[in-house]
């Protein structure tokens, strides 16, 4: 059964750091494309960031966490993460992450990931950017 949980959220001030970690079970995570997302009350569901499968290698981030957020993963583990430094009031959201049948058009370095695209996701784990 494919399962993918968040953890690592929390409250965190504005400039602070968090890692996020999505750990994958009943697929092994560097066969298929995982992606980032996130949803603040009242706005669609973004995808901020992807990593595509270990064959081809490409992260994508949205320019709004460019420069500041990097996704990973650990293949032992078979974790991704989302390292997200200088945080800012406007990154406060659920954030989840999902995974997609492998493609090359799940997760380019130019158009990210479509959230339609992904067919499983985690429950989600709440980032509060706030002083």
């Amino acid at each position: 059964q494919v399962q993918l949980v968040e953890s690592g959220g929390g409250l965190v001030q504005p400039g602070g750091s968090l890692r996020l970690s999505c750990a994958v079970s009943g697929f092994t995570s560097y066969n298929r494309p995982i992606g980032w997302f996130r949803q603040a009350p009242g706005k669609e569901r973004e995808a901020i960031s992807c990593i595509s499968s270990s064959m081809t290698g490409i992260t994508y981030y949205a320019d709004s966490v460019k420069g500041r957020f990097t996704i990973s993963r650990d293949n032992a583990k078979n974790t991704v993460y989302l390292q997200m430094n200088n945080l800012k009031p406007e990154d406060t959201a659920v954030y989840y992450c999902a995974t997609a049948p492998d493609s090359p058009l799940h997760c380019t370095s130019e158009n990210g990931a479509v959230r339609y695209d992904y067919d499983r996701w985690g429950q989600g784990t709440q980032v509060t950017v706030s002083s």
